[in-house]
């Protein structure tokens, strides 16, 4: 039986200084080795909560995570497998500057070098290739996004159980660790505006969401699984004008839904944007879909698409 790789999260920390793009390295202590910060996940956490929890730790930057850049898959010297996935983090260069940083055992030195020095100095071959990546949207000009965050209800309550109307069906227990686990990953990204179906397992849902951000719940009928049509333009509605506004939203909602919703996504967001959607329509229950969209281009396109299935259990 082969063993559960170790899991880490870490992100390409960048700020723009006299329109340069610079990056964060990191100098380790005990390696001797230059890398990308990056940290391995704690018992109960999202991936992207990892992330973000730490490269606060190694660096002192309190970053929101941008777009996905890749997974690395590598042998540890005994032998276990690691996987490790990557993230853009813009920092403010004020940030940059503030940020408390003291040498200690895990982390001797910070440097921000350019892309073209970070490319030589980095140790590894794996830490060049989430460079490349980042690059790649440079040259582009997509580093800066917004995510717009797609949000399946937790396990609720199976309807023949139930007595009351649907839309008042409870989530199960498992659903509420569903929602529990999600919502430091989901936080992780910054939203700024939170939107639901009205149904109780939704609300439920995103409730925990809304305690990690302190960010109030605004509800659509438009997403619930009531008003739902196959072709219903509401969901479509809603997508286009969440991307217009260039705001980081989470929209909760429901199995049947949720597709019209990312077909939607994939309509607005640019050429190529259909086939990244469309292997994320089956969601399951308390997973969540991050669509990066770019900030600074004309019309918004999808830049990268992600997907953060919920505990079994």
């Amino acid at each position: 039986m082969s063993k559960s790789p170790v899991i880490a999260g870490g992100a390409v920390c960048w700020k723009r200084v006299d329109g340069d793009v610079k990056v964060l390295l990191v100098h380790r202590t005990q390696h001797k080795d230059i890398s990308i910060p990056k940290g391995k996940r704690d018992p109960g956490e999202s991936i992207p909560e990892c992330a973000k929890r730490e490269i606060q730790e190694e660096t002192g930057l309190h970053v929101t995570l941008g777009a996905y850049l890749g997974r690395v898959d590598y042998q540890l010297p005994g032998g276990k497998d690691k996987q490790v996935y990557y993230w853009a983090a813009e920092v403010d260069p004020g940030e940059a500057e503030r940020a408390p940083f003291e040498s200690n055992n895990e982390i001797f030195a910070l440097e921000w070098v350019s892309l073209k020095k970070a490319a030589k100095k980095l140790t590894y071959p794996h830490d060049a290739d989430i460079l490349e990546n980042f690059q790649h949207l440079v040259d582009a000009g997509l580093e800066r996004t917004f995510p717009v965050i797609l949000l399946r209800h937790g396990k609720a309550m199976p309807r023949e159980n139930w007595d009351g109307p649907d839309h008042t069906r409870p989530l199960l227990q498992r659903g509420l660790n569903q929602a529990k686990y999600q919502a430091g990953g989901i936080a992780a990204f910054g939203p700024e505006r939170l939107v639901s179906s009205p149904a109780t397992r939704c609300l439920a849902t995103i409730e925990p969401v809304s305690r990690k951000t302190s960010l109030d719940v605004v509800t659509r009928k438009r997403i619930s699984q009531d008003k739902w049509e196959p072709t219903a333009e509401g969901p479509i509605s809603i997508v286009s004008k969440t991307v217009a506004k260039r705001r980081p939203t989470v929209l909760c909602s429901h199995g049947p839904v949720l597709p019209q919703l990312l077909q939607a996504a994939g309509e607005v967001g640019g050429p190529g944007s259909d086939q990244l959607v469309t292997q994320h329509f089956g969601m399951s229950t308390g997973e969540f879909v991050v669509l990066h969209f770019s900030r600074e281009t004309e019309v918004p396109r999808i830049v990268a698409v992600e997907s953060h299935q919920a505990p079994e259990d």
